[in-house]
């Protein structure tokens, strides 16, 4: 079969991520000595730089890993929590039903760089000083502009101009919108970065690193943000003008969190998410219901296997709307969703014909609550919505047809170390950019629901339930797996189209990549305005006629995108040979991946 790139194979290390420049900077730590922790904050960091247009520094990220010490993988939960003067009430008060998609005031506490800090100082090997190094060197020397994001700060540029004034020096030069390939720089950021550096001063490398994370959640990094949500009133997607609810004291009483993953069998596999604060169990419930089909016999190409797995889907992500949520502040009964009595009803759900349907499964106690998460469903108007992602949501409210505003990444080093993160949030064209940063906080807290008494109903010191899920599978026999990519609501499923591929088609990872890829917008979108278009599939062209003319017959209203737009997957695996094996999409032309 032909790939547009070789899979990567190796024994010394293998890093792939959505953009050359970070992938090149996780190996060269690598390369320093340095192993899959220190490769993967450089490159988190460096990720902030290049494609600021798709993650900030004040965002969010989980990140799932397996240290080679130790026996199992973990989740590491750098997805911040509401502030604490965000309430419904607050909410309601200023005449909102909806939390805006753009603004300062859909910002929860930014929850990535202690993350980063909290990685490194546990499992990283490198200093401070080392790790941010490339970084600061892009933001000051500065970087080829990807195109993307020259799209990204032309759309909002009125908007800079009129609205959001403290954007238009950092993001518009000259003020002008920069052109495409040109160097573009941040000396602002760099200048942050450089400061926290100088901050964290001599010592111990974790002692360092302590003083780096208080810099940020208690000193002149929380000060700033604080000081900017309390003096500037701001427009957002409301129409209005709103100051932020994020105080200094909200990034000061929180921190990044380790949790024992989400688990379930699939086969002689066990995959590994982000527990219900995060979508990740979709995957898990999606497994479930197809574990009972002989997808072996079913060809990729094959219209059947399209339509089991988008009817699959369907079922799952009916169930994230009325059950997930933090599970901090809400009973999620996951145990009875993943359970093989639950999937074996369920799965009598699928037929011939597509469905178009919302079908949550109505759970002994949940009656109610299944109910009320149905009455939020907003059905979409506009059907030609569907190729769109929907993340992030501009200022503007235009939508973006831009196939994922998100990052991610996946690094194994030779000491068997894996780490697989998809970091997000903090992009300039959705929340206005703090001057004596550099950068713009987050709008995570549109996922929230203002209706009390949801799953997802909005709390102070709760967790949005967010999209962002990596992946992480181990084998029976020893052998590793780990995936991701940018995608809001899609990134489970094209995971799940790649993970399929590979387990029962014989593919292997570039293979199954570079193949056509599909998805579902049947159920509620995550983002702004959370709308649904139901019985709706996206599917590549390159599918072909055949197979999309045999969907359209079995009632799904299909959405044919181009060639080449759906997905930035990236995936990396651990051989119980030892080999190391990488590969990366060839959508957008950026991803990379890279090894020996």
């Amino acid at each position: 079969m032909f790939t547009t790139r070789p899979e990567i194979r190796g024994t010394f290390g293998v890093v792939t991520s959505t953009h050359w420049i970070a992938s090149g900077v996780g190996m060269a730590m690598l390369e320093r000595g340095g192993n899959a922790f220190d490769a993967a904050v450089a490159i988190g960091f460096v990720l902030q730089i290049v494609e600021p247009h798709l993650c900030g520094p004040a965002g969010e990220v989980p990140i799932i890993f397996r240290s080679a010490r130790a026996d199992r993988p973990a989740v590491l939960c750098g997805q911040g929590v509401a502030p604490a003067a965000a309430s419904i009430e607050r909410m309601r008060s200023m005449n909102l039903d909806m939390v805006p998609g753009s603004g300062l005031i859909a910002a929860v506490v930014p929850g990535s760089f202690d993350a980063w800090m909290t990685l490194l100082r546990d499992h990283g090997s490198m200093r401070l000083a080392e790790v941010l190094e490339p970084a600061i060197h892009y933001a000051e020397a500065g970087h080829p502009l990807l195109p993307g994001v020259s799209r990204a700060i032309a759309d909002v540029a009125d908007a800079f101009r009129n609205e959001w004034p403290t954007s238009a020096p950092i993001w518009l030069p000259n003020n002008e919108v920069p052109a495409p390939h040109q160097l573009f720089r941040n000396p602002t950021l760099a200048a942050t970065w450089r400061r926290i550096v100088s901050e964290a001063g001599e010592g111990t490398r974790e002692q360092q690193i302590e003083r780096a994370r208080a810099a940020w959640s208690s000193g002149f990094v929380a000060e700033a943000i604080d000081r900017f949500c309390r003096t500037q009133e701001l427009m957002d997607a409301s129409g209005e003008r709103h100051k932020g609810l994020l105080t200094g004291d909200d990034m000061a009483r929180w921190q990044a969190s380790y949790e024992a993953p989400q688990t379930f069998r699939y086969g002689d596999w066990t995959f590994h998410k982000t527990g219900p604060w995060g979508q990740g169990p979709v995957l898990l419930q999606t497994l479930s219901l197809l574990a009972g089909y002989d997808l072996s016999r079913l060809p990729a190409s094959d219209p059947e296997f399209v339509h089991v797995v988008l009817e699959a889907l369907k079922l799952a992500f009916a169930d994230r709307e009325a059950y997930y949520g933090d599970p901090n502040f809400t009973h999620i009964p996951v145990d009875a969703l993943l359970s093989e009595s639950y999937a074996a009803e369920r799965r009598k759900l699928i037929g011939q014909s597509a469905s178009h349907e919302l079908r949550p499964g109505v759970l002994p106690g949940f009656e109610a609550q299944v109910d009320r998460c149905l009455g939020m469903v907003r059905i979409a108007r506009n059907e030609s919505a569907g190729l769109g992602v929907g993340e992030p949501t501009m200022m503007h409210l235009k939508p973006t047809l831009k196939p994922g505003d998100t990052v991610h990444f996946d690094v194994i080093d030779r000491f068997g170390n894996m780490v697989s993160a998809t970091p997000s949030g903090g992009w300039p064209q959705s929340s206005p950019t703090i001057p004596e940063l550099g950068f713009a906080l987050n709008t995570r807290a549109q996922m929230f629901w203002l209706e009390p008494g949801l799953p997802g109903s909005l709390e102070p010191g709760k967790r949005p339930r967010t999209t962002l899920t990596p992946t992480l599978a181990t084998r029976e026999d020893g052998l590793s797996l780990i995936c991701g990519t940018p995608g809001g609501d899609q990134q489970d499923q094209w995971q799940l189209i790649l993970l399929l591929r590979y387990i029962h088609h014989g593919l292997d990872l570039q293979q199954a990549i570079d193949a056509p890829l599909f998805h579902s917008v049947h159920f509620p979108a995550s983002f702004f305005p959370r709308e649904a278009l139901l019985g709706t599939a996206v599917i590549e062209e390159s599918y072909g006629e055949q197979t999309i003319a045999a969907l359209k017959k079995r009632g799904h209203k299909v959405k044919v995108a181009p060639g080449w737009s759906a997905g930035r997957l990236t995936a990396a695996s651990r051989g119980t040979d030892g080999i190391l094996r990488a590969a990366a999409t060839p959508r957008l032309m950026q991803a990379y991946a890279v090894g020996r």
